[in-house]
């Protein structure tokens, strides 16, 4: 079984999925890292060669190449769902898992994070939470396709969330 965590960056994708996999004894794959990894370029070098719209193609291909019975948990980056038919990809091949995550989680990982983050490293604080919450808005309706919300909950419960559907 495939299990995607998805939602808006800064929502702990990467953190949870580390530690659900872990708990459960999964393997785990940050799709960012990944993609890095096959290209040999960081994710703001990408950006910069081909910018959001390559990026954005690189995800789909990698979520193509993924086969169904992988036993994996996968998280995302932010955009990845909202793009082309991503949503659709994740939700053919696995599970997807919302991590929607209050307002006040999220910015505050992205403010300690944003040099790392090729679409905000720029921004003030202002811009930021100006970006946070347009950007937010317009992903959600990709987000909210997902199998299952799992707002605010720890990594062990979503841990629980997954062994159940594992059974």
């Amino acid at each position: 079984m495939i299990v995607f965590l998805i939602g808006f960056m800064g929502c702990g994708k990467s953190y949870i999925g580390r530690h659900v996999a872990e708990l459960i004894g999964m393997d785990y794959l940050d799709m960012d890292l990944e993609i890095e990894t096959r290209t040999g370029k960081s994710i703001n070098q990408i950006f910069e060669d081909i910018g959001e719209s390559g990026f954005r193609t690189l995800e789909t291909k990698f979520i193509t190449s993924l086969q169904s019975n992988q036993n994996i948990i996968i998280s995302t980056g932010g955009g990845a769902p909202c793009f082309g038919n991503n949503m659709e990809l994740i939700n053919k091949k696995g599970i997807s898992i919302y991590l929607n995550r209050s307002k006040e989680i999220a910015f505050a990982q992205l403010l300690k994070g944003q040099a790392k983050r090729p679409l905000i490293k720029e921004m003030t604080e202002e811009e930021l939470n100006n970006f946070y919450d347009k950007k937010l808005n317009e992903r959600k309706i990709y987000y909210e396709k997902a199998n299952f919300l799992a707002g605010n909950r720890d990594f062990v419960a979503i841990a629980k969330l997954i062994k159940t559907l594992q059974l």
